[in-house]
């Protein structure tokens, strides 16, 4: 385990940040920190909600007890790059995550967050939703006008501006990034060692 904490230990001992350029002419694999890969290597389980940004987590074998999420600062992946390009299967975006110094788990929280908090969804996209999906965005936004999870919404109001949060509808929490060139292709054109596919849970 001390081999795992040292090797993703935040902080600038490491080689040179990778460009967009770099990452196409080295073509190089990044391995993901596995606290974002969720894929149990790793006792700390990042549990993190877009709608609100809250970041925190559990020990598998501790799950009583919360935990906060002190890891945040460590790259994102190895070798460190300067950007990210993140795609879910289940929005049409594209949230793409920036540091020069190398992107950590926090810039990739940060970026989801504000992506699908701050932005709204156009009157295209909305329509090009059929419309059971509609009705359930619809719905998503005034539970969330009613809850306060965004605020912007005066209840008694009818709805007809939506956040990218709200087309989510429940699957707000982060899954962890995975690899996954064939969608990556058919969605973006292309591949790239630093393209990842967001999943997402209710």
């Amino acid at each position: 385990m001390s081999d795992q904490v040292g090797k993703w230990a935040p902080g600038l001992s490491y080689g040179p940040v990778l460009t967009q350029t770099d990452l196409y002419l080295l073509d190089t694999p990044l391995q993901v920190n596995p606290v974002i890969a969720h894929n149990g290597d790793t006792k700390f389980h990042l549990v993190f909600n877009l709608a609100t940004g809250q970041t925190g987590g559990f020990n598998n074998e501790a799950r009583d007890r919360d935990l906060p999420f002190t890891q945040k600062d460590e790259p994102a992946t190895l070798p460190r790059v300067q950007e990210l390009i993140l795609i879910t299967e289940l929005s049409p975006w594209c949230t793409i995550v920036k540091n020069e110094r190398g992107v950590t788990m926090s810039d990739v929280c940060t970026a989801l967050w504000k992506e699908y908090t701050e932005n709204q969804v156009t009157e295209a996209e909305f329509a090009a939703l059929p419309p059971r999906l509609q009705e359930q965005v619809r719905r998503t936004a005034q539970n969330t006008a009613q809850t306060g999870w965004g605020g912007y919404y005066s209840p008694q109001q009818p709805i007809n501006r939506f956040r990218r949060i709200d087309w989510l509808r429940e699957k707000v929490y982060f899954d962890g990034l995975q690899k996954r060139d064939s969608y990556s292709v058919s969605r973006l054109g292309y591949k790239a060692p630093n393209v990842f596919i967001v999943q997402l849970l209710a």
